[in-house]
């Protein structure tokens, strides 16, 4: 995974993130947007989970998500 500095993380927009209100799990490329779904399981609420799903298909729909 190609990793993002702080500086390239501030500089995101904020659709660039799959809980955009909190600017958290960033998702600026496929690797990324793989790791914020496996994360989200771990870490997020339930509606979290919810909205990052949303998210990563809507920038990545060719990336299968399971529920």
């Amino acid at each position: 995974m190609s990793l993002l500095t702080v500086n390239q993380r501030k500089h995101l927009p904020d659709s660039a993130f799959a809980l955009p209100r909190k600017r958290a799990y960033p998702i600026p490329d496929t690797t990324h947007a793989r790791a914020a779904l496996a994360r989200a399981t771990q870490f997020a609420t339930p509606r979290e989970q919810t909205i990052i799903r949303r998210n990563v298909h809507r920038l990545y729909p060719h990336i299968k998500i399971s529920k």
